[in-house]
This record gives structure tokens, sequence and C-alpha cells, in this order.
């Protein structure tokens, strides 16, 4: 891994953000990740993401930071490798236990699950015929997931949380189909609020 730019990257918060109440810690440094935390004022909904180099090189600093975090974002290799489990429900649980109040792992075009102390929710990605890139695609889900939650105020409602997981699967469905920022430019609410119609009819199961 080339850290390039990020090499010595050493965010500048601006005052007017340090009272922002939602925070999102993209996959960086834990240890910068710790450092923009600690500037802020307080937030009201902390989540991070993180990646195999910072599980290999910086794990103290990822599990400090993981006791201060809401929500917590990584893949089924990351899981696995934080905690050395290979059953992902068991590696949830272990690392709930190292702090964060939720936990989302992504699985790709296998689509994701979300677990907190209360819930376990299992959602399937958006069923696509064409993928283009996939890059940004785990971004693009921790915003779709963060917008939906912040928008519904209701941060811990088992309702919220599922329904979030899926506005986040559906962003990164529109940011599959086309390389860098393309698809998603164009993209409408009456886009996502119909592919969320769609994703209901997908996974209905009658009773």
């Amino acid at each position: 891994t080339e850290l390039n730019v990020f090499q010595n990257f050493d965010p500048k918060i601006p005052v007017s953000y340090l009272n922002t109440p939602h925070l999102f810690l993209a996959n960086i440094d834990p240890d910068l990740q710790l450092r923009v935390l600690e500037k802020m004022k307080k937030p009201k909904l902390v989540g991070c993401d993180t990646m195999n180099l910072w599980i290999n090189t910086k794990r103290a600093s990822l599990e400090k930071l993981l006791k201060k975090v809401d929500i917590f974002f990584l893949n089924e290799g990351e899981a696995r490798l934080l905690t050395g489990e290979k059953n992902l429900i068991k590696a949830g649980k272990m690392i709930l236990n190292m702090g964060p109040r939720g936990l989302i792992i992504k699985k790709g075009e296998h689509g994701a699950i979300l677990m907190t102390s209360k819930t376990l929710f299992v959602s399937p990605a958006f069923p696509l015929e064409k993928v283009v890139d996939p890059t940004g695609a785990g971004d693009c889900f921790a915003g779709g997931f963060f917008s939906s939650l912040v928008k519904s105020g209701k941060y811990w409602d088992e309702k919220s949380l599922r329904q979030s997981v899926i506005y986040g699967t559906l962003m990164a469905s529109f940011n599959v189909e086309s390389f860098s920022l393309d698809r998603l430019k164009k993209v409408s609410m009456k886009e996502i609020q119909a592919r969320f119609k769609k994703f209901q009819l997908h996974t209905h199961v009658p009773v």
C-alpha cells in the first residue's frame, strides 16, 4: 500500500465544523481519526471505517478509536483479520465488545450485516446486471447509511437502522454503475425511492 499524499497528511478542521453533530471518520490512519475526533465538540453520532493496513500496523490505535465511536464499518475480510474468527456473527460480537455500539460488516455483492447488542439484520445487495467499477462503493454505502439515519433522527431505532442499511446498499449500487462520480452526479431522489421499492419487492417474503 502506497499512502502517497496521505503519508504526512495532517487534517485542519475549520472552526465552523467543530460543532458538527454527525461525524464519519473515513478510512485513514486511526491516529488521524482519533485526532480529528478529539477536536470535535461532543458529536451526537460518530462512525468510522478502516482497512487491513491499519489492522496490521496500528491495531492499538484502532482499538482505542473503537472505544470512542458509535458505528464501525469494515468488510468481511477485515472483520476476520481483526478478530481471527472466520464466522462473521461471532466476529461481529467480538468487535462489539471492543466498544462500538453498532457494527456493519460489508460483504460486497453479497450484501451487508448490521449488528448491535439487540439487532441482527442481514441485507442482500441490490441485484445488478452490469457493474462498471466498484471503487468507492464502501464510502457510498456509509454516506447513504448515515444520511438516512440522521434524517430519521432515531439513531438506535431498529426500523431506522434497517432502512439505513438499505439506503446505503442502494447508494453503493448506483455508484458501481459507472466510473468515478458519473452516476452519482445524475441520480435523483425519485430514482433512489424507485430503487428502494424495487428492493422491497425483491426481498419480500409472503407469510
